[in-house]
């Protein structure tokens, strides 16, 4: 098998196994940032959505009561049926369907959607550039791509150093990019970046860690590892209380409001 192949079967072996504990995140479902993506993206009631890689659903609950119809998919079908039920079950939105889909070979027709979101999901692709083209074709000449990911410092040892600490915890977490690589990634794709922006957000670390299924030698691991950060790196994620029940740190994200040519 290619290794993008071995490496969308173990996203989807891994959010098969988790998928339940990320509808329930609070990471994934509260937080500022969603109502960000609303105030940056100014949808329209007539406009058709598209959701990539949606997971729990969140981002996909959240555009639904401001445009006509969103359909949220994703690679991993046991996760896209846990937000099928978080969103038409439990929350009762009438406007969301659901799509198995390939992030990277999406199967809708070209110049369909006024808006096209993905939040929090890109690190894992193996072909972020194939990803945004797929993005700019499927959108209409002039639609809105808003896009929300880890983000990397710019300084190449503090940035190995983080996509090493999001690896460790979850082996399906392929690279995040700086900021710098993402504004040449949408202009290569056809997509021009209008607004961008840093997000930055504080997790609970025994939480985070336990998510994806930590045990306690990989959490020892990570705490090591943390411990051993280049300054740099260490400064990027601020880590507090570190080895401590209430140890947290943060990772930053990046918010772009792109939009096809």
């Amino acid at each position: 098998m290619s290794g993008a192949h071995d490496s969308k079967a173990l996203s989807q072996a891994r959010y098969t196994q988790f998928a339940d504990g990320y509808v329930t995140s609070e990471t994934h479902a509260k937080g500022s940032d969603l109502d960000r993506l609303i105030a940056i993206a100014q949808p329209k009631a007539h406009w058709h959505a598209l959701d990539i890689a949606t997971g729990g659903g969140h981002t996909a609950l959240k555009f639904a009561p401001y445009v006509a119809h969103v359909i949220a998919s994703d690679l991993t079908p046991r996760m896209l049926e846990s937000a099928r039920r978080h969103i038409v079950d439990d929350k009762g939105a009438a406007n969301v369907s659901f799509q198995v889909a390939d992030a990277e070979d999406l199967p809708f027709e070209t110049e369909r959607f006024d808006l096209v979101t993905c939040r929090i999901a890109p690190h894992h692709f193996p072909d972020a550039k194939r990803f945004l083209r797929e993005c700019a074709r499927v959108l209409k000449p002039g639609a809105v791509l808003m896009l929300q990911d880890q983000l990397l410092p710019d300084d190449d040892k503090s940035a190995r150093f983080v996509d090493a600490f999001e690896r460790l915890r979850d082996p399906s977490h392929n690279r995040a990019f700086n900021e710098a690589e993402w504004r040449a990634m949408c202009a290569t794709a056809g997509i021009e970046v209008e607004h961008c922006e840093q997000y930055i957000k504080r997790h609970q670390f025994l939480p985070w860690a336990r998510r994806q299924g930590n045990d306690d030698a990989t959490i020892a691991r990570l705490i090591q590892l943390m411990r051993g950060a280049p300054a740099a790196g260490r400064g990027w994620m601020d880590p507090n209380n570190w080895g401590a029940e209430s140890a947290t740190f943060v990772n930053r994200h990046i918010i772009i409001r792109g939009r096809a040519k």
